[in-house]
């Protein structure tokens, strides 16, 4: 489903037996899953406990208390979203598999929830979770992508580390008893006969030879255990081979059993209409001629029959007595006849009637109450899928169902829901029917004929009409989808992209962040932190329509950082996460094109026109910061940077729920913008720092090994990772893309990369300097969530002086 993300496509799981045939339809080890489906529903019911007990808490008394909670509530939806993701990967059940997918959609919203609350209640897009995590005694690997590869390589690690102390100490003694003996040896010289002299010189040649084959073995043992990467080490292994090809039989037969699942909804509806269907209708009929009796027993008279719009028969099912149906029927017949009366005569004065119709606009003007605080959209999808396993899968026994197909039986209560509501309409307009036939016979009272239809009805419908509201404007409502997109590659502003995941860009967890923060140092945030920002607000409500239309809505991105730190590849990976349309809509692409008013409202038409019917969908605007300059430079004027700044607003405010479109504005130089205007455009605003010392080792290491490279002992990649400091990524793959050419790999067997190789070439360039980092830095404070927290730590300075000058007065007048 995704792939990349901080938990996303992790498919880490791989289940392989020997002589396990992979054309066999059937399932291998549904219990492990059914079992993996257990953990995370009883892990699920601990977390919605302690979301009830963090009600509690309150985050102006302890702040640091209430971050730990939201940390610790955070972590724990991930973990479960992980084996939930697993499972709904792996699942061949049909029936199962939609209640994990409800469960899974509702535990990815509650992460989009608690990450928009932490950043209220925090006031900072970044949050260090650290200490949670070693409290939780977790790696940071748990909250990333982490494939089968990576988790056995974790356990390799481990594995090495053991054998590698053992073998230092071993080799420590063999070191100590060398030494020894060449102590011994280093005499005065004595003249030797030839035949000693001979076995000398055969001793030191022995010895050089054979220290050529221990490093050799040496070399061949650390390859054998994993220590350095050896030849075989990017082919699959035939385990891997195995397993892979057991993970694409359960993707066919999950296809499969789905397709078998809604063929057989039909059959299964109209064998429970055929079965059930004649005694469900009897017995509803049955119900409501009892209620007919009972209230003309109670009141003298037959009932009003509920409408539709009231829910029909269904309330009469409700555990309620004839009297207090009757009672709450009149009372609403009553309210409609008082509100009728409130209308007047006929012949009221216009002004009257005006004042009405402007009443009418107030209050439908008036904007809906927001939801209380602590509000999800996504809490009763979570209970509700964890009561449906609790009642319905948790005990149920299927050792007979190894195919793992759709439960019939199963399925037939759905329906036979499904059908209750049907049949209840039916019979609704049958006893409707009959109630009236039962008036005509015991009140004969036909002094009440139902009036015609006459054309004030008609002409009232009309007014309607007119006075709906007008929808906007299709400019190109003539034209087809084929050739709108034609005209707008022709125009190259809907342009391929690269395949770029999200876990090529490279960042190291931060480690530090709340011991830092602990000792009141601000710390600053990883290249980790972005990658799960982008996942949280661009790539999980992209890539499902479900979670967009409820999460809290996100309609734009401003990715800002100094050249070379990633935000084009960042752009580009959400595109290729999601399998978005990309759009480009920077200043220099759509310089000369659809000249004039008319034509830039065309352009924008056509372009979100086409999001919206191809989404998901990714706007990108290169250079944000030029469509809101202060001052556009001559040099510029011709690219017309600014024909965007009045238009931009009004279309992003049409941008719904529904519509998954996600507007990503790049800026090397954000702080050359006029900010008001510039903030108000953007959602969320995401400052990419510079690359910290593990991610640039990290960096470093990657790049070399995907250029060709071969990482030896020769090669100090500590110190590059020192020396590179300021630099950015961009900068990092242009100096490896520089050193490795076909030449200079083709000789690393003779000459060995060492750390000059590439510190030549990366003096050569400019790394961020100072002065340009202030800028950011000063940019970045003027933020509105930077001036909500600044405001937050003054009010929060201020009262806890004044309590300090409080407590001072409380205890000179105790003195």
């Amino acid at each position: 489903m995704f792939h990349g993300l901080f938990s996303l496509g992790s498919r880490n799981w791989r289940f392989v037996v020997s002589g396990q045939d992979s054309n066999a339809d059937v399932p291998p080890f549904p219990s492990t899953y059914n079992h993996l489906w257990m953990r995370a529903q009883n892990s699920l019911s601990d977390l919605l406990e302690l979301e009830t007990a963090g009600t509690s808490l309150d985050i102006n008394k302890d702040h640091m208390a209430f971050s730990r909670y939201q940390n610790n509530l955070f972590i724990k939806y991930i973990r479960i979203f992980r084996k939930l993701e697993m499972i709904q990967d792996q699942m061949a059940h049909p029936q199962k598999w939609h209640v994990v997918q409800m469960l899974l959609e509702g535990v990815m919203g509650r992460i989009l929830e608690v990450r928009r609350e932490m950043v209220e209640k925090g006031l900072s897009e970044f949050h260090f979770m650290d200490d949670v995590i070693q409290d939780l005694k977790l790696t940071p690997e748990e909250l990333a992508p982490q494939t089968t590869d990576e988790a056995v390589r974790i356990l390799q690690i481990t594995e090495r580390g053991r054998q590698g102390r053992l073998r230092a100490h071993f080799m420590r003694d063999i070191a100590r008893e060398e030494q020894r003996e060449r102590n011994r040896k280093l005499l005065p010289p004595v003249t030797m006969e030839p035949n000693a002299a001979a076995t000398l010189i055969q001793k030191i040649w022995k010895g050089y030879n054979q220290r050529k084959d221990t490093i050799r073995e040496r070399a061949e043992e650390f390859e054998f255990i994993g220590m350095v990467p050896g030849e075989d080490t990017a082919k699959p292994t035939p385990a891997k081979v195995e397993a892979d090809k057991i993970v694409e039989m359960m993707h066919a037969l999950q296809q499969k059993y789905k397709e078998e699942y809604h063929k057989d909804q039909p059959r299964i509806k109209q064998t429970v209409l055929d079965t059930e269907g004649p005694n469900i209708k009897e017995t509803y009929r049955e119900q409501i001629r009892r209620w007919f009796i009972e209230c003309y027993n109670t009141t003298g008279k037959f009932p009003e029959y509920p409408s539709m719009e009231q829910g029909g028969s269904g309330v009469l099912f409700a555990e309620k007595t004839p009297d207090q149906l009757t009672a709450e029927i009149a009372a609403e017949a009553a309210e409609e006849e008082k509100l009728l009366a409130k209308k007047g005569p006929k012949n009221a004065p216009k002004e009257e009637n005006k004042e009405k119709k402007e009443n009418k606009v107030k209050k439908a003007k008036k904007k809906p109450e927001p939801n209380p605080e602590g509000f999800s959209y996504f809490m009763p999808d979570v209970i509700e899928g964890n009561k449906l396993y609790r009642t319905v899968w948790k005990e149920r026994d299927e050792s007979t169902n190894l195919r793992q197909q759709h439960d019939v039986e199963l399925e037939k209560e759905s329906k036979r829901k499904e059908l209750e509501g049907e049949i209840r309409l039916q019979v609704d307009e049958l006893m409707r029917e009959e109630l009236k036939n039962l008036r005509m016979a015991v009140e004969r009272d036909f002094s009440n004929p139902p009036k015609p239809k006459g054309k004030k009805g008609k002409n009232k419908s009309k007014a309607k009409d007119k006075g709906a509201k007008k929808q906007d404007k299709d400019l190109t409502a003539n034209r087809t989808l084929t050739s709108l997109c034609d005209e707008l590659i022709a125009e190259g502003l809907l342009k391929p992209v690269p395949q770029v995941h999200l876990s090529d860009y490279l960042g190291e967890f931060s480690y530090l962040g709340t011991t830092l923060i602990h000792a009141n140092i601000n710390p600053m945030p990883s290249l980790y932190d972005i990658r799960q920002i982008i996942a949280m607000y661009a790539i999980l409500p992209l890539g499902s329509q479900p979670l967009h239309e409820k999460a809290p809505l996100v309609k734009s991105i401003l990715l800002a950082g100094p050249v070379g730190v990633g935000k084009k590849m960042l752009v580009h990976s959400i595109c290729t996460e999601t399998s978005a349309t990309f759009f480009d809509l920077s200043a220099r692409n759509i310089a000369g094109k659809y000249v004039g008013k008319a034509g830039l409202q065309m352009m924008l038409h056509m372009v979100f026109k086409v999001a919206k019917l191809l989404q998901p969908s990714v706007v990108w605007i290169d250079e944000a910061e030029k469509t809101f300059l202060k001052k556009v430079p001559k040099e510029q004027k011709a690219l017309e940077p600014k024909r965007l700044k009045k238009d931009l607003p009004k279309v992003l405010k049409q941008i719904k729920p529904e519509d998954r479109v996600l507007l990503v504005g790049t800026s090397s130089r954000p702080f050359d913008a006029q900010l008001p205007p510039f903030f108000k455009v953007y959602d969320r605003i995401i400052l990419i720092p510079r690359a910290d010392y593990s991610s640039r080792y990290l960096i470093w290491k990657h790049l070399i090994e995907k250029h060709g490279g071969i990482i030896t002992n020769t090669l100090d990649l500590t110190s590059l990772a020192k020396i590179s400091d300021g630099y950015t990524p961009g900068n990092l793959l242009q100096v490896v893309k520089t050193v490795l050419t076909e030449h200079r790999i083709q000789q690393q067997l003779k000459a060995p990369l060492i750390a000059n190789n590439f510190i030549r070439a990366l003096s050569k360039l400019e790394p961020i300097y100072q002065q340009e980092e202030a800028a950011f830095t000063t940019w970045a404070a003027k933020t509105p969530l930077a001036k909500k927290a600044m405001k937050a730590q003054k009010e929060k300075e201020a009262l806890e002086s004044a309590e300090k000058e409080a407590a001072a007065k409380k205890k000179g007048r105790k003195k």
